[in-house]
């Protein structure tokens, strides 16, 4: 994978930035099988179906950046500016997990694109109570911050671990083992809001290799939901959860946008 220089990878930042804001964000690591004792790049992408933009690393953003293995987390270090947005070293066999925790940035929108970005997310919720206040004629002010994560193996095997629970405010845990997956097998996940189970969120699930096609279900009071995944190769599942913004931010929302990559070989 090539590297940006700092200069080139702001531009891109500058070019993307407005129109990407509201998003989805994912990782993509270099591997999803990596050799122990290979250096590993993490890209951080923003776009939608699947298809996205370099995310340059920016410090001033991170809250958490780590590569997690049963011995603990290592800090993924890198360059400002630049893509991919971190690097580390594989130390051990197994699975691994990286986790990205951003800070909360502020968006404002205006209200047709507030309301359709709340239709497709699932957040009823939030339209429901927006109608009740007579506010869909209003722009959505809203702060958003990111919690990705990516499931790799290293040196492709794994018997434990796909299932660690990294403590990002929300989070999508692996509750199946991808290695054993084949074509047409099911995928469970867990949803976590500040450590509890969340219902009623609704999950999205898609395929690298066929990125128009999305398959869609909510979590049931358990915080649980599963897919039917139709395909080996690299899949991301992503969710949005939002809440009244803490009064500090100035917004009247909060959104919480998770994600998980994942490969099936």
């Amino acid at each position: 994978m090539r590297r940006r220089t700092p200069a080139a990878a702001l531009l891109a930042a500058g070019v993307f930035a407005a129109p990407l804001l509201a998003h989805d964000f994912w990782i993509e690591p270099s591997s999803f099988r990596p050799a122990v004792g290979s250096e590993l790049s993490v890209s951080l992408r923003v776009g939608e179906h699947f298809r996205g933009e370099p995310v340059p690393r920016a410090d001033s953003r991170i809250v958490k950046f780590v590569l997690a293995s049963a011995s603990g987390e290592t800090p993924i270090g890198g360059l400002p500016g630049v893509d991919p947005a971190g690097f580390v070293r594989v130390a051990s066999p197994g699975f691994l997990v990286i986790a990205y925790r951003s800070s909360r940035s502020a968006i404002t929108l205006e209200p047709e694109k507030f309301e359709k970005y709340l239709a497709d997310e699932g957040l009823n919720g939030v339209l429901e109570t927006r109608a009740a206040r007579a506010a869909r004629a209003k722009p959505g002010s809203e702060v958003y911050s990111r919690c990705a994560k990516s499931l790799i193996a290293g040196d492709g095997l794994g018997a434990a671990g796909f299932d660690r629970v990294l403590g990002l405010t929300l989070e999508l845990v692996a509750e199946s083992d991808p290695l054993k997956l084949s074509a047409g097998g099911t995928f469970r996940l867990r949803l976590l809001y500040e450590g509890r189970p969340l219902p009623g969120a609704l999950v999205k699930a898609i395929a690298l290799g066929d990125p128009d096609n999305t398959a869609s279900a909510r979590t049931a009071p358990d915080g649980r939901v599963s897919f039917r995944l139709s395909r080996k190769g690299v899949w991301l599942a992503k969710v949005v959860h939002m809440v009244p913004a803490p009064p500090e931010t100035g917004a009247d929302w909060e959104s919480l946008w998770a994600s998980i990559t994942f490969q099936i070989p």
